[in-house]
């Protein structure tokens, strides 16, 4: 198979998602943040063994690189490109397998009050994350607090660091709840993206 791969700057400059023609994900998406939580997953680990990567998000079909913002993206974004099509044919999308890692709670892990915080999150706000390289996870709902956590070029963005955090908050009370409360969980970054 003849692999291409579109590069599209995101909103948060240290991060650019890299569109691929394949599958990098079977189901779901996961965030590597280090070399060790990509153990089994050889495309992963040779993005991480290049100098300045921070932390690396697959999604469907996309890659999204984020660095430490010290580095000149063109040299790193030629050399991410490299990197991935030499590791694309050997690729396993199945990661959740691979790993042991769960990329997403299924249905009947979630009652539904969360349930209906989730669709109206995949209708209203995360197609603009995705477009964006990055998405949003629920961490927790406790009463009418949620906690959410940003993923991918969402998670480190320097601009406007709570205004998509407003936007799911109004989102959901104006459609689910005019009292819940949108907070970032614990070590949940930033995010701008829209």
């Amino acid at each position: 198979m003849s692999y291409t791969i579109t590069v599209s700057p995101t909103p948060n400059p240290n991060a650019l998602k890299f569109i691929i023609n394949e599958r990098v994900i079977q189901e779901g998406n996961i965030t590597f943040r280090n070399p060790d939580e990509a153990e089994g997953v050889p495309l992963v680990q040779a993005l991480f063994a290049m100098s300045h990567v921070e932390e690396i998000f697959l999604n469907d079909h996309y890659i999204t690189v984020t660095q430490d913002g010290r580095a000149d993206w063109k040299n790193l974004q030629d050399s991410i490109e490299t990197i991935i099509l030499e590791n694309l044919p050997g690729h396993n999308p199945d990661i959740a397998l691979k790993t042991g890692r769960a990329t997403a709670a299924s249905d009947g892990d979630m009652g539904p009050e969360r349930r209906k915080i989730e669709e109206l999150l995949d209708q209203n706000i995360r197609p603009y994350l995705r477009m964006d390289g990055g998405d949003v996870r629920v961490v927790s709902l406790n009463g009418k607090v949620l906690n959410i956590s940003y993923q991918g070029a969402c998670g480190g963005c320097p601009g406007a660091a709570f205004g998509t955090l407003k936007a799911i908050e109004n989102v959901l009370r104006d459609q689910y709840d005019p009292d819940i409360v949108v907070e970032m969980a614990r070590g949940g970054g930033g995010g701008c993206c829209h």
